[in-house]
């Protein structure tokens, strides 16, 4: 089967199938491309994406995608002119979701007296933990995680650089209201790039993380970040066990 990257060779040999071919962003006369692209609304978005989520995608059609969203073929491509097209507008437009939904979530926990841990899980949980737990939920989750990487890294480096410059904004205003401090020699970028880069390694986590532990896995790891899972040997070779007096040490007779 063709692929979407060869259209422009394919377009100028006649002449077109007469049915319809998902790697052709219009496959017949009726089919008339716009001159102008409409954005899409909110609302038109989950049901593209409820379609990807339905069924993958390699085997949704512009067909399909059209019946899905209660639209005509041709009106659908007033909105996007390739299948291609309307999975990076889904990717593009629900990571923007995402970022907004973790910053307000991380807020909410802040208003509501959260420690740090608490406002920087919860901010982690919601950025990227919502869109994991609703993708486990698609027999296609491979798939889309896959064309995901392949057709939109662009997007996803974007959206990743804007909501770490976003974290590192929440990260200073927390120091600044007290409710944390910052180690010598340790930056905001810093810690953001360190939570971030947690994060996203809890999602592609081997085997794969239940869905319903999504949260306290992100909770661990900012924790553990914030605060340390462990400390130097020498020094804890200082410091008593938990529950033990150290005994004060005797000098020999004569020594």
């Amino acid at each position: 089967m063709a692929n979407f990257f060869q259209f422009g060779q394919m377009a100028a040999s006649p002449p077109l199938p007469t049915r319809p071919r998902q790697d052709f962003p219009c496959a017949d006369a009726r089919c008339v491309m716009p001159d102008k692209m409409i954005e899409p609304s909110h609302d038109l978005m989950l049901r593209v994406r409820e379609a990807f989520l339905t069924h993958g995608y390699e085997n949704l059609t512009m067909v399909q995608l059209a019946d899905d969203c209660k639209f005509t073929r041709r009106a659908l491509y007033h909105y996007f002119n390739s299948k291609e097209s309307a999975y990076r507008a889904v990717i593009r437009h629900f990571n923007a979701v995402a970022v907004t939904a973790g910053l307000e979530a991380g807020q909410a926990a802040r208003r509501a007296g959260g420690s740090a841990l608490d406002v920087l899980a919860t901010t982690l949980d919601t950025r990227y933990g919502d869109t994991r737990r609703r993708l486990n939920g698609s027999p296609h989750i491979f798939d889309l995680n896959a064309e995901a990487f392949r057709r939109c890294r662009d997007i996803m480096i974007e959206s990743a650089i804007a909501f770490h410059a976003e974290l590192e904004e929440l990260i200073r205003e927390l120091a600044a209201d007290g409710l944390m401090a910052l180690q010598p020699g340790r930056t905001p970028a810093e810690l953001a790039q360190l939570l971030t880069d947690a994060a996203r390694g809890v999602n592609q986590t081997l085997p794969p993380i239940a869905t319903e532990d999504y949260a306290a896995r992100y909770r661990q790891i900012v924790e553990a970040i914030l605060f340390g899972a462990a400390v130097p040997a020498a020094a804890a070779a200082r410091e008593p066990a938990p529950g033990r007096t150290e005994r004060p040490r005797t000098r020999r007779a004569g020594g």
